[in-house]
């Protein structure tokens, strides 16, 4: 789940680290009030969830309120990247010396939570790695005991910070965003650029977040800001039914339950020269309502050229997974051709109920994936 800059900010601000004044607005009506409360220069900013937004024209100084409720009414409205600026954040704007990269990020490779910093910040981290990778410092903050206020330290000295008091508040917003990273079941927290102003003093100019879907049952207060503007209509009916859904390039469609029988399911397809259209992970105990959305789901994608179901009946039962089939066939006509492999609790009850459909029967993994390929193929 990504969080917009002005709630990054907000949820930055909570756990100490400075960041700008300012507020977000919906109209330029809104946009005035905020300037005008600021009462000094500000910057008005989309909120997007795309990259690119100064390039495009998503971001205006503003000198006066009047000013700042014309760009307001610019940018609100706008295209960027196919996606509408409905709100912007309106912040104080300031002056500084120097850009400065930093995050928290969950590195898979060591299985640390790793922070990294740079000296060059203001610009897309990817870039500095391809230009200047000695620029990038990483240090991994310790499993138990988290990032240490002298580690933290030496990651300032690693940068070229030698200001005693800069280095004291650098230490602080980097433990600070290390507690953000953990207490939010963050995986990534990133602040580019944080900066140093005219006076010495440090501040997070602009800032993202991004959480961990599965963990926001831990978080209400999270998950009840998420924005979905930026995410395809089946995403969202996917996960409103505790569904896991990615949509792929491909032209088989996968059902599938569980995450690791699913990823076992692609790579037998593309061995036998397919390509899957999705990862769908139907889950534990799937119910009939939920094997239907699913397949609706599935069928929703023009370039679904056959479909594959691979269910192993444990905590899901086969004949309950069937009836979910029959259900949707009838709800959704479609003449795209399926292969179904279904074994495990009650699979005699639910071979019985798709005998008499049009579904192609397959004992194994192996020959379900030859048949839905061939069948792709064919339909190609």
């Amino acid at each position: 789940m990504k969080l917009h800059e002005y709630q990054a900010r907000d949820l930055l601000e909570k756990y100490g680290i400075p960041v700008t004044g300012g507020g977000v607005a919906t109209t330029p009506t809104e946009a005035c009030a905020i300037a005008e409360r600021l009462g000094r220069r500000v910057v008005v900013k989309a909120q997007v969830f795309v990259g690119g937004r100064g390039k495009a024209g998503g971001v205006k100084l503003a000198d006066t309120p009047e000013q700042t409720e014309q760009v307001a009414s610019q940018i609100l409205g706008m295209q960027i990247k196919g996606l509408t600026v409905e709100k912007v954040l309106v912040a104080e704007a300031i002056s500084y010396q120097k850009e400065i990269y930093l995050s928290a990020i969950l590195d898979r490779t060591s299985k640390q939570v790793m922070m990294i910093a740079s000296a060059e910040g203001g610009v897309e981290i990817e870039e500095v790695a391809k230009s200047n990778p000695d620029a990038i410092i990483k240090l991994p903050a310790h499993p138990m005991l988290g990032l240490q206020e002298y580690q933290a330290r030496e990651l300032a000295f690693a940068i070229g910070l030698t200001d005693t008091k800069q280095v004291r508040q650098f230490a602080q917003i980097a433990t600070a965003l290390y507690r953000v990273f953990v207490a939010s079941d963050a995986s990534l927290v990133e602040i580019n650029p944080l900066v140093i102003r005219d006076d010495g003093n440090l501040q997070a100019l602009d800032s993202k977040v991004l959480l961990d879907d599965s963990a926001l049952f831990r978080h209400p207060d999270l998950a009840a800001i998420r924005d979905t503007s930026d995410e395809p209509e089946v995403e969202q009916i996917a996960r409103q039914s505790d569904l896991t859904f990615i949509k792929l390039d491909g032209t088989i469609g996968c059902m599938v339950n569980g995450a690791g029988l699913a990823m076992a399911t692609m790579d037998v397809v593309k061995l036998y020269g397919g390509s899957p259209a999705n990862f769908l992970d139907i889950g534990g105990g799937a119910s009939k309502e939920r094997v239907k959305v699913a397949l609706q789901i599935i069928l929703a994608d023009p370039n679904v050229k056959a479909v594959m179901f691979n269910i192993f009946g444990g905590i899901t039962r086969v004949d309950e997974v069937a009836r979910g089939i029959i259900a949707a066939l009838e709800e959704v006509p479609t003449n795209v051709p399926m292969v179904a492999r279904l074994t495990g609790t009650n699979e005699e009850e639910g071979r019985r109920l798709l005998a008499e459909s049009r579904l192609i029967p397959a004992m194994t993994l192996a020959e379900a994936a030859q048949k839905a390929v061939a069948a792709a193929q064919a339909g190609a």
